[in-house]
């Protein structure tokens, strides 16, 4: 992916890579192998964005939200947040990182203390920072379940008391207490009733808007990134397959496999149906991925050349990224000289 640094860029992923080491069960030493659950994954999040993070389960996209938090040790690369490195930064500094950036779970119920009321919950990161005095906090726990969508009776609730989309918003209040600036959201919708799901998507873009938000917005469904992004990024066995744009992504997808991931939407028109790509084969292991295009075992256009090496992130149209051999001779656009004294 080209180099070019956005002066609007809040957080910029520079070819990380997450690898875990993988159990030896064999009782006879062995070459040390790796599960390659991110591997080489480069993207931008502007100011004021929500990129939409989308793929397969397994394909790494929350290992990444996790490697830009500091909650998994990543093994290389780079995460620049505000200009600087995630992963040099001192005790100290990471302090300040966690105020600014938060994380929303996908399981509401797993990720809040059962023993805790969704005050002491939503205050909680509140007192660990010493950001506010017991009355701005008590004010600030009551706007943020207000703005969430709840009651202030709900402060004196347990979790169990509540219902899956009412722990999501407690989640999601305990996310803003401190004002930050970018909030990681890992599918926050998929263990939720399809008829919450529309109601935290719509409180997610408001909050957005009225907190200055940008999100990295982590998904596996296409429609869902498809309401709320404004650029999306598709991953497959720990690589991005493209970036582009949402408009331009669902007008004119280029890689094979947001093709085959767009054709699975259906269309909520009776007597209307969409051409099925149906993907043969299984998706590979990442402990021994296939090599050149990870794609290319289960993509009818593979070529000698995506068995043997393999292809890098290109721009092919403004903005709109793709890394597939079938667009080797495609012209890479062309950038102004106002964005070659940016790099």
């Amino acid at each position: 992916m080209t180099n070019q640094i956005d002066t609007n860029s809040l957080l910029r992923v520079e070819d990380l890579k997450t690898w875990f080491p993988a159990k030896n069960n064999s009782l006879l030493p062995t070459e040390k192998k790796f599960v390659k659950a991110v591997d080489g994954v480069s993207f931008e999040l502007k100011q004021g964005e929500t990129f939409g993070l989308v793929g397969e389960s397994g394909c790494g996209k929350t290992t990444i939200g996790k490697t830009i938090l500091r909650l998994e040790k990543a093994t290389a690369g780079k995460v620049l947040f505000e200009g600087k490195d995630v992963f040099s930064l001192n005790r100290q500094e990471l302090k300040g990182f966690r105020q600014k950036t938060q994380m929303v779970f996908q399981d509401p119920y797993s990720s809040l203390d059962p023993r805790m009321t969704v005050e002491k919950i939503i205050q909680e990161n509140m007192i660990i920072h010493k950001a506010y005095s017991k009355e701005e906090r008590e004010a600030r726990t009551e706007k943020l379940l207000e703005d969430v969508g709840l009651a202030g009776f709900h402060a004196r609730r347990f979790p169990p008391e509540l219902s899956g989309g009412q722990r999501q918003r407690v989640c999601i209040a305990r996310a803003l207490s401190l004002n930050p600036k970018m909030v990681v959201c890992d599918e926050p919708v998929s263990a939720l009733d399809v008829s919450i799901q529309s109601q935290v998507l719509n409180l997610l873009m408001d909050l957005k808007n009225s907190y200055g938000l940008s999100y990295l917005f982590i998904a596996h469904g296409m429609a869902v990134v498809k309401h709320i992004s404004d650029r999306i990024g598709v991953m497959y066995l720990g690589k991005m397959m493209e970036i582009s744009p949402k408009s331009e992504l669902y007008a004119q997808p280029l890689h094979p496999y947001t093709q085959a991931l767009l054709s699975s939407i259906p269309i909520p028109e009776p007597g209307l149906k969409r051409e099925r790509i149906i993907l043969k084969g299984d998706v590979p292991s990442p402990l021994n991925p296939p090599t050149g295009c990870r794609f290319h075992t289960r993509c009818k256009f593979a070529r000698p050349e995506c068995r043997e090496c393999e292809p890098c992130l290109r721009e092919i149209a403004k903005d709109h990224f793709v890394a597939c051999h079938l667009y080797d001779d495609a012209p890479e656009v062309k950038k102004t000289e106002q964005e070659e004294n940016k790099e």
